[in-house]
């Protein structure tokens, strides 16, 4: 693939999969012809075993393009792949193959519709049974559900009693089956993206395809989802920084450019610097993490840094746009909400800050029963003042 591949016809159509909300089938097959698909894994899955700085190059310049196609094509061929790679056998390469020629698609479902961060709260279950395994629950919030092949699930184990194994397991799900329901869900940013839930009743799993696993074993696997939703982030900001550029050297005001505007060109170094550390971090953290390094907490930093970072660069560019910018269907309008969807999406950075911190040897995160009013004497009436005079 060429590293410098700026998926024009992809660009050009990203204003209308924005608006109608639906990639539409050129872009698939683009990206097909492009060999994207490929990248992230080994030839003997039917990759091409790319190095990490063409991977890095080659995510950002499809993320530029159109973050819709990107979050929804790297989800499948990136996150979900390289989750059936690491947990699964050789058995499993049956369903990595698709994913890279593009022939199928892949959702990693794993929010529910009462829960984000917190496993604690998730009830998707799965439970053997004569010739295999059902799953019962209902993944929420998810890229690619309402159109995937193929969902690498997380659920819940319903283990006998002499199963000392983890209570959490990888089911990899076929969607095109009874028992599998799939719904849409409207969404601010990355539109383009499909986005939505999938409700199992008793949908089948081959017995191959449950891979029972550790749930703090898990967050290895997603550290690729913190890494894709990175460079979107990057890519966005960069998007945003060219069209604030390109307006502050064409708009005059008061007799003069606004790039000669002192505010703003301060506006525009800051992202400037801002996007170019964003991107350095990600470089590093991919090459520690394509030669087989954790680069976990790195990683998880570079999650926080770029995604808010974005939303900053964004912000900056629908103020040097001015009500423009604020205009539904321009480019600056189209950044700042998928700014916004980059905070959010594949961890929340509040939690992922708290992980951190715990690296840090600050401890878990766990909540214990305090007060913050006694001591202050807050809960103290308040004098009345019935009967009091002055002198």
């Amino acid at each position: 693939m060429n590293t410098h591949h700026t998926f024009p016809g992809i660009a050009a159509r990203a204003a209308r999969t924005d608006a109608t909300g639906s990639i539409p089938p050129e872009n698939w097959q683009d990206l097909k012809d492009s060999g994207y698909l490929r990248l992230f894994h080994p030839p003997h899955l039917g990759g091409t075993g790319a190095d990490a700085a063409t991977q890095v190059q080659a995510m950002e310049a499809l993320a530029r393009a159109c973050s819709g196609t990107y979050w929804s094509a790297t989800v499948s061929a990136l996150l979900c792949a390289k989750l059936i790679s690491t947990y699964g056998d050789e058995r499993h390469h049956r369903l990595i193959r698709p994913l890279l020629t593009g022939d199928r698609l892949a959702a990693f479902a794993i929010v529910e519709p009462a829960a984000g961060s917190d496993p604690a709260t998730y009830r998707t279950t799965v439970r053997p049974t004569g010739n295999g395994y059902t799953v019962n629950g209902e993944k929420s919030r998810i890229t690619n559900a309402p159109n995937a092949d193929l969902a690498v699930t997380l659920a819940r184990r319903d283990k006998p009693a002499d199963d000392t194994g983890p209570d959490w397991c990888l089911a990899f799900v076929d969607l095109n089956q009874p028992g599998v329901r799939r719904y849409d869900i409207p969404h601010m940013g990355l539109r383009g993206m499909p986005w939505g839930g999938i409700v199992y009743t008793d949908a089948h799993i081959d017995e191959s395809d449950v891979i029972p696993l550790p749930f703090t074993e898990l967050a290895e696997g997603m550290t690729w989802g913190w890494l894709l939703v990175s460079i979107a982030a990057v890519a966005t900001a960069e998007s945003a920084l060219t069209a604030s550029v390109r307006h502050a050297r064409r708009r005059i005001s008061f007799g003069r450019p606004l790039a000669h505007m002192e505010g703003v060109q301060a506006q525009l170094a800051d992202s400037r610097t801002h996007i170019d550390a964003a991107r350095l971090l990600a470089h590093r953290g991919a090459a520690e993490r394509v030669a087989g390094a954790s680069a976990r907490d790195l990683i998880g930093m570079l999650k926080i840094y770029a995604t808010e970072m974005s939303v900053q660069v964004t912000a900056r560019a629908v103020q040097i746009h001015g009500a423009t910018g604020v205009t539904q269907g321009h480019e600056v309008e189209r950044h700042y909400r998928d700014a916004q969807m980059n905070v959010i999406g594949a961890f929340a950075t509040n939690r992922l800050r708290e992980q951190i911190a715990e690296h840090l040897g600050l401890g878990p995160a766990v909540y214990r029963p305090f007060d913050w009013l006694t001591p202050t004497g807050l809960t103290h009436d308040p004098v009345s003042l019935d009967g009091l005079t002055t002198g």
